[in-house]
């Protein structure tokens, strides 16, 4: 189909209009051809002879001034090549045509350059030197261009390019030593060229056109919004049946409130609906008013056909609606198709059901509706957990829907505590709550009873599955019971889904612990119907901390129990002050009590035999840890002492957790601390007695680890001068030594310490019955003590006057302290003194 050009102000835009050529009738010109018809010149020699064809070697010229081109070393070639020669005026009438082209000279870039050389291209046959006597009519002759020309033989030789105007052979059959030329009056123009020049067939695309036309502003807007306009600028062709803004402000009404424009289409889903309706009305093929015929259409949406309809002599487009689409506006041409403008946004199967899914109500908007779902939907806004929410979302969803009736029997089941819902009123009943509504929610499917096969097990929100059973066409659903629920009314059709009303409140396996648990006693009620466990009762209250409410709360606590046994023998060894658990009775003793029983407590879990394991350390409610020791199969607990509770009655099953009776009270080590305070060490012996306490300032100042040391595991025995003894010391020092913080600088801290540790036999504890005469006693510091015993026990020194022991016997729990009444001075200090 030839195309004409349009004249448009932008670089190589053309114009073609009717060409009126002068033939070359010049008789000069016909002579220099006659002159040179012989094989001697090549056809570009036979061009450069000829001041008619000036243009056209000129043209030459310039295309070979790309460095890719070679046109006249090509036509200077073998061949042969039939070429047909466009005249200077053809030429002069090409460039008329050109805005901004006054002569081939304006061919300048080498983007216009590599034009021209493809306009030449196309004059060019390669192969064949066809004479006017080899042409025919109706002849099609590839060109060294690519693209075809036609040859018309009506009234003279013609030949056509792909505009409406053919070029006149003006002068046949010059031949040339390498092929053929024929002088034609025009330029040639390929369909490469002409879509250069006006950017395109018809210069605009689709979407430019549609955004050109105020009547197609919703398309328009369409098209953006569902990320379109990169595939409508594509290569197509297409075509496009396009919706006025009218089509689309009735669609908008079809479609209710909730869209009252394009900015409405938000969801993933609206917006796919929206492309698929889009590309419904696009056809990958170009179609002109005159290419219709009846029949289906397949469109760009996959899968989905519009009808060409024959009606009244014309043709309408039918959709998947029952309402045609009339063509308003025919062959809109664009560079990439076409455009028919239609009075009717066209609907593939998909819009139609998303309109009936939005005539239909949500789940929760049914529920609400219907009667005898009232105690549904009074759990779902108890439970408060977004259900409410999540079931007027977009599903889809498949809904168990129990009737007012299989509430009022779960509530009847769960016993006195729970008359009506509003009785499920703690976090933990809550939960419940959640659990067994989440447990009557299929997620993704909406499931009619005919998708349902007996034996099924379906998902539900909740995690646990439902059975599907189906018997004599009923439908029967399984959950954790021994009792079915029976779909009373099946396929209750919701907008986000489907309802099946049941007459059964489906319960999963947490709901029927629940109940168990219901049914039990919790550990203090256990505790007081158990008449082994009667002193552990007693000490709770006369403990009065709180711990009979705190045992009766929720829990879960595991409680090793002692029996009454166990605390009898706990008196025994506490002595004569302890006959009941009545004599804890001063608030210093009833805190013991209390760090006693939260030391039999374990917060936060139910461990039962089954969860203990050897060698497992438990952190109790008191702080400190029990250990788990099991032989032979018996559960064995350790505590701070070394002898182990055993329990005699295991896994007690309660409401708030779980009882092991034991036969022995546990003990932590902060009430054998309280009880039976441990020995000091050296250090803290010295701390604990004010008459030493120059000698802790005297280890301290010394800063040379001496406090660690002493406190380590020895055995040491150590001579601890008295505060009386230091202060003589200071006094023989004389006057820059007021105190034991003038030991200021590292060499008399290092002196200090070379002191104290003369004081130290490490290795040993000594006592003062294990001394002789003129024993000899190594020192930490290196040198020896002597011990003089003499009317009482002194000890020699390196001085001339010996430190008497006035405390002996000292008992710390890594030595022996005996407290002199002298420092004692080894032969080194001495010698760093004078």
């Amino acid at each position: 189909m030839k195309k004409t050009l349009q004249l448009k102000s932008h670089f190589l835009l053309m114009v073609l209009a009717v060409f009126t050529f002068s033939s070359c009738d010049d008789e000069e010109d016909q002579t220099a051809f006659n002159t040179l018809n012989d094989v001697r010149s090549t056809i570009v020699q036979t061009a450069q002879a000829t001041d008619a064809l000036s243009s056209l070697v000129a043209a030459l010229t310039k295309a070979d001034e790309n460095e890719e081109s070679d046109l006249i070393g090509a036509l200077s070639g073998n061949g042969p090549f039939t070429v047909f020669a466009p005249t200077n005026d053809a030429f002069t009438a090409l460039l008329s045509g050109l805005d901004g082209f006054e002569s081939l000279e304006d061919f300048d870039t080498p983007e216009e350059k590599a034009l021209l050389a493809t306009i030449l291209k196309y004059h060019v046959v390669s192969g064949i030197a066809a004479a006017s006597t080899d042409l025919s009519d109706g002849q099609t002759i590839t060109t060294l261009q690519g693209e075809d020309v036609t040859i018309s033989l009506d009234g003279g030789v013609f030949v056509s390019d792909v505009t409406d105007i053919d070029a006149e052979v003006v002068i046949p059959n010059v031949n040339a030593s390498n092929g053929i030329v024929h002088v034609i009056n025009k330029v040639l123009l390929p369909q490469e060229i002409i879509d250069a020049l006006n950017g395109g067939e018809e210069g605009k695309t689709l979407v430019e056109i549609v955004v050109e036309t105020e009547a197609l502003s919703l398309l328009e807007a369409a098209v953006i919004k569902a990320g379109l306009v990169d595939t409508l600028n594509s290569e197509g062709p297409f075509t496009v049946f396009a919706p006025t803004d009218d089509a689309f402000v009735a669609l908008l009404d079809i479609l209710g409130d909730d869209y009252t424009s394009l900015e409405d289409f938000n969801t993933d889903e609206e917006l796919a609906l929206l492309t698929n309706i889009l590309l419904y009305h696009v056809v990958p093929a170009k179609v002109l008013e005159a290419d219709l015929a009846a029949g289906d259409v397949p469109t760009a949406f996959t899968g989905n056909s519009i009808a060409v309809i024959e009606k009244d002599g014309g043709f309408v487009i039918g959709d998947a609606s029952d309402v045609d689409a009339t063509i308003t506006g025919t062959d809109i041409m664009a560079s990439n198709g076409v455009a028919h403008t239609i009075n009717k946004v066209l609907l593939p199967q998909a819009a139609l059901d998303f309109v009936a899914q939005l005539q239909l109500k949500n789940i929760v908007e049914i529920a609400i509706e219907t009667e005898d779902l009232s105690l549904l939907v009074e759990a779902l806004q108890t439970a408060n957990a977004g259900l409410v929410e999540t079931l007027s979302g977009s599903g889809p969803f498949t809904v168990f829907a129990p009737t007012n009736a299989a509430f009022v029997e779960l509530l009847g089941i769960l016993g006195d505590n729970y008359n009506s819902l509003a009785d499920f009123d703690t976090q933990e009943e809550i939960d419940l709550l959640i659990a067994i509504l989440t447990y009557h929610v299929v997620p993704d499917i909406a499931a009619l009873s005919t998708d349902l096969s007996d034996g099924q097990h379906i998902p539900t929100v909740l995690g646990d599955n439902l059975g599907i059973n189906i018997k004599n066409g009923n439908v029967h659903v399984v959950d954790a019971t021994d009792t079915n629920a029976t779909v009373v009314l099946p396929n209750v059709e919701a907008s986000n889904g489907v309802v099946h009303v049941i007459n059964k409140v489906l319960l999963p396996q947490v709901a029927l612990d629940f109940v168990a648990q219901l049914q039990l006693k919790n550990i203090v009620e256990i505790a007081i119907e158990t008449n082994d466990l009667s002193l552990l009762v007693k000490a709770l209250q006369t403990a009065n901390a709180g711990l009979v409410e705190t045992l009766s709360g929720v829990g879960p606590f595991t409680v090793f129990a002692p029996t009454n046994a166990a605390f009898e023998e706990l008196l025994d060894i506490l002595g004569d002050d302890f006959h009941s658990l009545e004599d804890f009775d001063t608030p210093e003793e009833i805190d013991i009590l209390v760090k006693v029983l939260t030391y039999h407590v374990v917060v936060g879990t139910a461990a039962f035999s089954t969860d203990l394991s050897n060698g497992q350390q438990i952190e109790t409610f008191q702080g400190e840890n029990v250990g788990i020791n099991i032989k032979n199969g018996t559960v064995h607990i350790e505590d701070a002492t070394d002898t182990n509770a055993t329990v005699v009655l295991p896994d007690v099953e309660a409401s708030n957790g779980v009882v092991h009776v034991i036969n022995k009270v546990l003990l932590p080590q902060e009430v054998l601390d309280i009880l039976f305070p441990p020995t000091p060490n050296i250090v803290q012996l010295a701390q604990s007695v004010d008459d030493l306490s120059l000698l802790v300032d005297a280890l301290v100042q010394a800063d040379a680890g001496l406090v660690n040391v002493l406190s380590g595991d020895g055995p040491f025995t150590v001579f601890a001068p008295t505060n009386k003894a230091f202060q003589n010391l200071l006094h023989a020092l004389g006057n820059q030594y007021n105190s034991l913080e003038d030991f200021d600088t590292d060499e008399e801290k290092a002196l200090l310490a070379k002191i104290l540790t003369y004081h130290v036999v490490a290795g040993s504890a000594v006592a003062s019955s294990d001394l002789y005469n003129h024993q000899r006693l190594n020192t930490f510091q290196g040198e020896s003590l002597f011990a003089i015993i003499n009317h009482g026990i002194f000890i020699r020194d390196k001085t001339h006057v010996d430190a008497k022991v006035v405390g002996a016997d000292n008992v710390a729990s890594n030595g022996i302290v005996h407290v002199i009444d002298k420092v004692l001075l080894p032969e080194e200090v001495l010698n760093a003194l004078h």
